[in-house]
This record gives structure tokens, sequence and C-alpha cells, in this order.
């Protein structure tokens, strides 16, 4: 009982400012995640749109992207982090991206991860520097992570316009003692997050991203549990990917159901394949909670968008059709 209680007072100090906010609706988005940029470019490529050598960021503007979204690791330079001695998607390298951001003219989605390394529903691996914090004291270190970078970006004035709290956060966070298992923990360390954000700039956006595009029954339990603890936020992000989350079919049908049920908006934060479809989803739906999508790292010569080097074909002019069908600004 007495663990109990410090972090039951924790808990609703956090939920405190989180429960004031009531943000308006964001606009359509077209957006892409190219947090890989900086190791390509370090490679060497260069980008070039019908011959023309040019921005990676303005390339895409020009084809109608208009939301840029980064990844944020803790401390990715460490021998076991995601980018050993280099340090890339760490505060530094976020900051340079976030200036060429704004200076685009575009809007701008930080995803903390929370981890020195990849965090998804399948590994949520805490920074080696809390290792062997307690519950209360990942909660704070939650905080205050979120609440330093944020302070860093506000110095040189580019803020995220929206933060995600945690990285496909369905099964949780900060594992073991942030597993969807010990849910309120994950909401404790959820809405610490979120009241770092809150404290910052009551203004971005506050995403919860599950990796459920296609399943509508573990969709509703997590927001659902999120909900009756407290936790507000104002954008669900969902991942869809076939091979883990159905067919088009069951994310259509999800976030139909998704849409009706809850006010927040609605955006498949990540895809791949089915470029013209996932849109075509995300534009269409009835009620009007869905505001668009962020494809997954076009840059990359998986997507063939681009070739290895650097140079644009075709496939980008997709996007061109789906701003003008769609009369994304």
């Amino acid at each position: 009982m007495k663990k109990i209680v410090p972090l039951l007072f924790l808990f609703l100090s956090f939920l405190k400012i989180d429960a004031q906010n009531n943000n308006p609706k964001v606009e359509k988005i077209l957006g892409a995640d190219i947090s890989f940029l900086p190791q390509l470019e370090d490679r060497g490529i260069k980008f070039s749109d019908n011959g023309s050598q040019k921005d990676a960021l303005l390339i895409l503007k020009d084809h109608g992207f208009n939301y840029i979204r980064l990844r944020i690791f803790n401390d990715p330079a460490t021998d076991s982090g995601y980018s050993p001695k280099k340090g890339f998607c760490d505060l530094e390298h976020t900051k340079q991206m976030a200036k060429r951001i704004k200076a685009a003219g575009m809007k701008f989605l930080l995803d903390f991860h929370y981890s020195d390394t990849w965090a998804d529903p399948g590994k949520q691996f805490k920074p080696a520097a809390w290792k062997n914090f307690t519950v209360e004291q990942l909660a704070q270190a939650v905080h205050d992570f979120t609440k330093k970078v944020l302070i860093e970006l506000q110095k040189q004035n580019t803020l995220p316009d929206m933060v995600q709290v945690g990285n496909e956060i369905n099964h949780g966070i900060l594992w073991p003692d942030g597993n969807s298992a010990n849910f309120d923990n994950l909401a404790a360390f959820v809405g610490a997050g979120i009241k770092a954000v809150r404290e910052v700039d009551p203004k971005i956006k506050v995403m919860l991203h599950i990796a459920c595009g296609g399943q509508n029954a573990e969709s509703i339990s997590f927001l659902d549990n999120m909900k009756q603890r407290n936790i507000s936020f104002d954008v669900i992000g969902q991942s869809y990917y076939p091979q883990w989350h159905g067919t088009i079919a069951d994310l259509q049908n999800n976030l139909t159901d998704l849409s009706k049920k809850y006010k927040q908006d609605i955006i498949v934060v990540e895809y791949s394949e089915h470029k013209r479809e996932v849109n075509d989803i995300a534009f269409n739906l009835s009620n009007k909670n869905m505001v668009g999508t962020f494809i997954w790292e076009p840059l990359n010569t998986w997507e063939k968008i681009f070739d290895k080097s650097g140079a644009s074909n075709n496939l980008i002019n997709t996007y061109d059709s789906i701003k003008i069908k769609y009369n994304i600004h």
C-alpha cells in the first residue's frame, strides 16, 4: 500500500494539466516520416526531382506534402543504441532537422520513443540511463526528458506542432514496468509525457500512437483504458502494415468505427503499401475526424519513390493527384 499511494499521487499530478486541454481540430495532413534523411545525406546521397538537385524536404513539399515526422531517441550514440557514436535521431540532429522543416514552411510531428533504440509493439527497451529507476522515477524521467527536448526546440523557434508520447504503444512503453499488463504504470508514464508537452505549449497536439490499423477490438481496449484513467489527448495515431494489421477493408472498418466512438482526430501515422487506398480511406470517412496520413520513410529506396542516387520517379506524382483530389494545402 505504501508504494501505491505515492504512485497514485504522482499519476494524478500528471493528469492535472492534461485534463484542461481542449485543442481545436487539425487540418488535412499529407505527411512523411523522413527521420533517415540525415543518415542518407551522410552517405553522400543528393536528392533530385525532374533532373534538378534540391533539398529533399522541398521536393516533398512540391508534390503536396505539408507535414514532416521525426523520431527521437534518448541516447542513440551509446554502444547498444540506434546509432553508436554518430547519434542519429538524437536531440542535436532533431534540432537541425527541425530548423529545416520550419524553414521549408512545413509542420512538424515529433515522435518520442523513450528508448535509446527502436521502440515498437515487439520491444520497448528502457534507456540505459533509466535502467534501475523505480516506477515513480521513470514517470519523472519521461516528464523531464520530454520537457527538456521541447524547451531546446522552443529556444530556436522550432517547436513541433504535434507530439507523440511514445511509439506504437499498444503493448506499453518502458518494459517491463510500463507493459500494457501494468496499465496504471503505462498511463502514469504517458500522462507524465503529456503534462510536459502542455507545460511547454498547450497548443501542441498530443497523439497516442498504436499499431492496430486493422484491429478494432484492440484499438478500443487500449483507448478506453487510457480514457478510464483520465488521459486526455488530441489525436489517435494508427500504424497500418498489411502483414501485421490486416486488409484494407480491416483498416477502413476499424477507422470508421473509431471515428464514431471517439472525438479525437485520427491519423494513419505510418504506412507503406496501398498508398492510394490508405489515403482514400483517410480522406473519405463520412465522419470528418480523420485528418490524414504519414508515409514511413519515402526517401529510402524500399519505397521506390527515389532511386539509390536520390532521383525521384513518376511514383512521387501519386501525391500530386492526392493533393488535388482532396484539396490539401
